[in-house]
């Protein structure tokens, strides 16, 4: 079993409630990464509705999460015919962390006119690209293969775009799927870090909208901060594999670093 399948796994315990284990194998610092508790969250939503892919969720994070063990309730709020709609709390230590809003239904399975007014960021081959290396405490970033060229630049200092870009997969070679793509979508280092120094972003709500099914093990990213003031920023982010074909869209909002 792949790691990340492992680290996502839960039980149902009782209707729409479902068990398991926050891994300190995708944490920063003492934290969990957000996207890694929005995809444990999306393995419980998975289990609870009749669709097989996620259309759209929508993460608000209340408190910090923490290694150890987390309960998923879910409450199923309409299964149409084409789409169904539920929402996912999640709770350590009896104190709710987050609050998820998400639609399931069947990619692939809609018709109609087709507008394309974007295409992949242009980035080098990657075998032109030098691995980015992380902190020994940053136990997430062990978890990938990234390839960047954006990230080479002087903390807090405006040399640029505030964008990062590049190719990422899973370091034990297992394949994205659309439930990765949560995760995927706050992999990269914050784009905001090309304006203000490092430090502590904590998410406060993560919005993924997924339009394909992955076709690749590599996908090419861009993630963009184009508003940053009075202690908050917005990062877009874009997850295309390596057909071409745009697979999700992202939106967080965030604090600042103080």
């Amino acid at each position: 079993m792949h790691e990340f399948d492992e680290d996502t796994m839960v039980t149902a315990v009782d209707p729409g409630v479902y068990a398991g284990t926050m891994s300190d194998r995708w944490s920063i610092g003492p934290v969990p990464n957000g996207g890694y508790v929005l995809a444990v969250g999306m393995a419980a939503l998975r289990q609870a509705l009749p669709k097989p892919d996620p259309v759209s969720i929508t993460a608000h994070y209340l408190r910090p999460s923490r290694p150890g063990p987390v309960s998923v309730h879910v409450e199923t709020v309409k299964v149409g015919r084409r789409y169904a709609t539920a929402m996912a709390r999640m709770a350590q230590q009896g104190r709710e962390t987050v609050r998820a809003l998400a639609t399931y239904g069947t990619l692939g399975a809609g018709d109609g006119p087709s507008h394309i007014a974007g295409g992949p960021p242009p980035l080098p081959p990657r075998s032109a690209l030098a691995p980015v290396r992380h902190d020994a405490g940053m136990t997430f970033g062990r978890r990938f293969e990234l390839l960047s060229t954006t990230l080479d630049f002087e903390p807090g200092r405006a040399t640029g775009p505030a964008e990062v870009s590049g190719w990422i997969r899973f370091a034990d070679g297992r394949r994205p799927d659309v439930h990765a793509l949560g995760l995927i979508a706050d992999a990269f280092p914050p784009a905001c870090f090309h304006v203000v120094a490092p430090g502590w972003v904590p998410t406060l709500e993560l919005t993924v909208h997924i339009r394909a099914r992955p076709s690749s093990a590599w996908l090419r990213c861009v993630f963009r901060t184009r508003f940053l003031f009075a202690g908050l920023l917005e990062e877009d982010g874009e997850i295309w594999d390596e057909d071409g074909t745009l697979v999700a869209l992202s939106r967080q909002l965030a604090a600042v670093p103080r």
